[in-house]
């Protein structure tokens, strides 16, 4: 799934034993020693979380770079590189912590928490308590709040695929391809990206699997000192978190997903990406009709017809003469493509446009181009996603598909098909060995989850939470009906936050699914 980086930058196990052997799956490699169908992984994280049990985890004061400051707290949990391998090459993952605020009688564990990507760090989770965010407050009085850096990511044993200065050097190509040539520019381009993974990401790289960062939260869990896992996962999160239920069905107390990747086999990765791009358009012109409705605050038309006209206006000026000399089509892509995800972000990108469309070029400037400033975050980011979805799953080998299937897809649905498609290419030609998918579903023991999404949902459409709800008995679906942002449960919209929070302080749930109303669409600012 695409990953972007949001604007404003949201089974008992005890020390010295080894928990229940996971359930195994197609989506484990296998080595010499499994015996009666449990892999070698799943004998091999049995051996991690036991030791990370005993160790716990040592927590300290965040190291001052972190920009974690106290009470949050931050430590380290070891985990094998290769979990056929428990007693081979290991990384440390770092993670950070708030302890609940209420009573030591309220306090149900921790709850671990993963923003998406692949590629997010979950470090920032536990500042929602420190922030005095109202939305977490009761939450925060059940449970630590527990963030960490996946396998790969940010401080743990962060891999790179290419010198993050020239990352984020900007202008870029534009996405769509004029000719052949531009394809052939591109794909180059893609060869190269993956070349540069496996020269720069060293042994870690080929262990860069949803399968793996799964493991990774089992070991983590024994860390704390939990008996059963508490989590929360948004955006890819969701894939995780099924994967990890799947893996580990009777670690599970409570699990909440939230923006649904869908896990059938046959969309992992490929098939989710090419429907992103249809979803994409949609939220586009919801932007679109949007801005229309305030032409009297930001006018740039009072239709969307007229509005995607001085898009493409826009972008046709950036193509012939990049703004400020480093903003082409890539750029504005880059930037409004946070409309599509966040509708929060409508104000912003619209105020931007509306200054651009009056004279002034700055603040577009400003917020499109390049930035040296974090680029080797946005560099490890795109990494991880790229060397994360190119692993999980066989990708198509054919530049022959790939350009059908683009091509087909561009011509009615343009915002995103292209720029999407070379974002991927690298799986096309990846050195290291991709495998079968996880068989999501339930397993003996799972107790029920929870599932949130919205209707138009760009990034993960709404059918990815209806096939997930399919595949979890007992599961419940609350949808938020006409609405589109994507991350549901960090939104004020009490008919999801009440269910929420009940589920994860109460254990409650509705008997049935719900659909909720939209949340507070947005106004311009200042009004």
């Amino acid at each position: 799934m695409k990953r972007i980086a949001v604007l404003g930058a949201t089974g008992a196990l005890l020390a010295g034993t080894i928990a229940a052997a996971p359930v195994a799956t197609a989506g484990d490699r296998t080595a010499g020693g499994a015996a009666q169908g449990v892999s070698a992984e799943a004998r091999g994280v049995g051996v991690a979380a036991a030791r990370a049990a005993k160790a716990g985890v040592h927590w300290t004061d965040c190291p001052t770079a972190w920009g974690l400051k106290s009470p949050i707290q931050c430590g380290y949990v070891t985990v094998p590189i290769d979990y056929a391998r428990p007693d081979g090459p290991s990384i440390r993952l770092a993670v950070d912590r708030v302890r609940s605020t209420g009573t030591p009688a309220r306090r149900q564990g921790s709850l671990l928490y993963n923003p998406g990507g692949p590629g997010g760090s979950g470090m920032k989770f536990p500042t929602r308590v420190t922030s005095k965010n109202p939305l977490w407050t009761k939450m925060a009085q059940a449970y630590d709040f527990v963030g960490f850096d996946p396998r790969g990511v940010g401080h743990s044993a962060p891999i790179s695929c290419e010198d993050p200065r020239a990352f984020v050097k900007a202008p870029k190509a534009d996405p769509v391809p004029g000719d052949a040539a531009d394809k052939r520019a591109q794909r180059k381009l893609a060869k190269e990206y993956a070349d540069g993974c496996a020269q720069r990401s060293g042994a870690l790289l080929r262990y860069m699997t949803t399968p793996d960062t799964a493991r990774d939260m089992d070991v983590i869990r024994a860390a704390l000192g939990e008996k059963k896992l508490n989590y929360l996962g948004v955006s890819y999160g969701t894939y995780l978190g099924a994967v990890y239920a799947t893996l580990f069905p009777t670690h599970v107390r409570r699990l909440l997903v939230d923006s649904v990747v869908n896990p059938d086999q046959k969309d992992i990765w490929y098939q989710n990406n090419l429907n992103q791009d249809v979803a994409f358009e949609g939220r586009w012109k919801d932007f679109e009709s949007w801005v229309a409705r305030y032409d009297s605050v930001y006018h740039l038309g009072g239709t969307r017809a007229k509005v995607q006209q001085q898009w493409l206006g826009l972008r046709a000026t950036a193509k012939r003469r990049p703004i400020g000399g480093v903003v082409g089509p890539a750029e504005l892509i880059a930037f409004f493509q946070n409309a599509p995800y966040f509708d929060q972000s409508w104000p912003i990108i619209a105020d931007a446009w509306s200054k651009y469309a009056a004279g002034d070029a700055k603040p577009l400037i400003k917020a499109a181009g390049p930035d040296y400033s974090n680029a080797a975050t946005a560099e490890n980011s795109n990494a991880v996603y790229t060397a994360v979805e190119c692993n999980d799953a066989h990708w198509p080998t054919s530049w022959e598909r790939w350009d059908r299937d683009n091509t087909a897809l561009n011509a009615r649905y343009p915002f995103m098909t292209w720029d999407n498609a070379w974002m991927n290419l690298p799986c096309a030609t990846w050195t290291q060995p991709q495998h079968t998918p996880v068989d999501v579903r339930s397993h003996q023991g799972l107790p029920n989850v929870l599932i949130v999404q919205s209707t138009r949902d760009a990034a993960t459409p709404y059918a990815g939470a209806v096939e997930l709800h399919r595949r979890l008995r007992g599961s419940e679906l609350i949808t938020e009906r006409a609405a589109g942002s994507h991350g549901v449960t960090g939104l004020v919209n009490p008919c999801v936050n009440d269910r929420v929070t009940a589920y994860f302080v109460d254990g409650r749930l509705d008997g049935h699914d719900v659909v909720c109303g939209p949340h507070a669409a947005p106004v311009p600012n200042g009004k």
